[in-house]
């Protein structure tokens, strides 16, 4: 493994990274999504989950999410290069993939995640963000794990920088960076699942994303990813 990571870093031309970051988040979102869905309603089979919307999608809406999907996963294809271009001319360090570091990265970075979806997530609600780009996410009024990466380019563009926005200022494990978007688009599932985990309440709600679920139906308010913690601490700042 130290060999390819090391190939990836230093010697992968930059098409080869493009094809390498495209395919994986191509994975994450073809053959991850539709685990998700299914495992969404084992759950609720088990009485462990339920619906949150219960009325039945627009006809065109998963091909509609499936395309404006197609665009968002070139950029993220794309978002690949410009770390990899900064790791090779030492703008970004890297720390060796222990387990702590590892763990460390992956943590920080979905913290991380949180505060710059929240930035990107209010400016997308700006009206003229809203009318000409945000609202191609918000046609998918009942989400569904295929509304995950449903943007508008300018929005996916946004949403790919975060570890560009960190890592020249923070060093991370190749590991952690490589593991952070898998864990982001699981949490990125459960906030477009349309299911509520549990009672949705306390630990549930902070933890599994059913305030996002609810905020493609209502619209103005929960404008966090995964928690509702952004949304009280820009409540508390605006007091």
């Amino acid at each position: 493994m130290g060999k390819s990571i090391h190939y990836i870093l230093q010697e992968a031309s930059y098409l080869e990274v493009f094809a390498l970051t495209f395919g994986y988040f191509v994975v994450l979102y073809f053959i991850l999504g539709p685990c998700f869905l299914w495992a969404c309603k084992q759950l609720e089979k088990k009485g462990l989950a339920n619906k949150i919307v219960s009325r039945k999608l627009p006809k065109n809406q998963l091909k509609t999410e499936i395309k404006h999907s197609f665009v968002s996963l070139i950029i993220f294809g794309l978002s690949g290069i410009p770390v990899i271009y900064l790791v090779r001319t030492g703008q970004i360090e890297l720390l060796d993939n222990s387990f702590i570091n590892i763990l460390f990265g992956v943590i920080f970075l979905n913290v991380f995640n949180e505060l710059h979806f929240f930035v990107v997530h209010r400016m997308m609600h700006i009206p003229f963000m809203l009318k000409y780009v945000h609202k191609v996410h918000h046609k998918s009024v009942v989400p569904t794990v295929y509304s995950v990466y449903s943007f508008h380019w300018i929005e996916a563009l946004l949403l790919s920088t975060v570890p560009l926005c960190i890592c020249p200022f923070i060093p991370f494990a190749p590991l952690a960076i490589g593991i952070y978007p898998l864990t982001s688009i699981l949490l990125n599932y459960s906030g477009h699942c349309n299911y509520r985990f549990g009672n949705g309440k306390g630990m549930q709600s902070l933890i599994f994303g059913t305030k996002h679920n609810e905020h493609h139906s209502k619209g103005k308010q929960n404008f966090g990813f995964a928690s509702g913690l952004m949304d009280r601490l820009y409540s508390l700042i605006k007091k």
